[in-house]
């Protein structure tokens, strides 16, 4: 019940920063790129754009959706890189597993649960759970050796269970901001060709504003979206290779402890 809580807490809290963000990014395109003094005239709807604040500001209300979806993406980037950053912990990842197997084949166990302690990171977090419960199982005589190596397999694959969700949590944010954000530019870009058109099919003269200001809001959009979705696929990929070489890390070190148990006579 408490873990059902816990999420819930954390779903609304992503969805409170998605919406937090939502709004900065509108309060920046109505008070920052809408600003009179971007515009000829001083005028936001009709004047010429002055500078590149006026010009990203004619492209229109799909703008601060792009912007919104650019923030989210570059916030879970600096999110996950804090949390990746942590959970690899601290050392070279295969010294750590040697150093644990050799303490583990000399029988140093407090040496090992402290090494553990000192690499700081989810495969440290793992590996202690399976060398706690390797000290407690080692010397009962009530349970035969597969028994033990059941419990010490059961105690790594629980705390495993319980790491990896947390490396992978947000990443489906940028997944989606890299597959919406081209596809919410490409909306933008279809609105302002529309109103391109429509300056071009205008009765009498075309209304050269109207042209322009479509075709601004058309590109503008575009450039956006591709932004977006670029960053978004870069950094997914890279947090995704992240946590493979945790994963794979963290495998390397159960299955080095229960090979390592299994070489012993207990």
């Amino acid at each position: 019940m408490s873990n059902k809580k816990s999420s819930n807490v954390q779903a609304y809290f992503t969805v409170g920063i998605i919406v937090v963000l939502y709004v900065v990014s509108l309060l920046i395109y109505t008070q920052v790129l809408g600003n009179p003094a971007n515009f000829e005239n001083n005028d936001p709807v009709k004047g010429h754009p002055l500078n590149t604040f006026g010009i990203v500001h004619k492209g229109g209300f799909i703008v601060p959706i792009l912007m919104a979806i650019n923030l989210i993406v570059i916030a879970f980037t600096i999110e996950r890189m804090i949390t990746l950053m942590k959970a690899k912990g601290s050392g070279n990842v295969s010294n750590f597993v040697r150093n644990i197997r050799s303490l583990v084949e000399n029988n140093q166990m407090d040496e090992a649960l402290a090494a553990c302690d000192r690499q700081k990171g989810s495969i440290g977090n793992v590996v202690r759970a399976g060398l706690e419960k390797y000290k407690m199982v080692a010397n009962d005589t009530e349970l035969d050796k597969e028994q033990k190596m059941a419990a010490i397999q059961k105690d790594l694959e629980e705390s495993t269970s319980l790491e990896l969700p947390m490396l992978s949590k947000n990443l489906v944010i940028l997944s989606t901001c890299a597959s919406i954000a081209t596809l919410v530019g490409l909306i933008g870009t279809v609105v302002g060709m529309i109103k391109a058109f429509s300056a071009l099919a205008s009765s009498g003269a075309p209304d050269a504003n109207a042209l322009a200001t479509g075709i601004s809001e058309a590109l503008i959009n575009t450039a956006l979206g591709i932004t977006g979705s670029c960053i978004a696929i870069i950094v997914y990929n890279i947090f995704t290779s992240q946590i493979d070489r945790i994963t794979y890390g963290i495998d390397e070190a159960n299955f080095s402890i229960l090979q390592t148990f299994a070489a012993k006579k207990h």
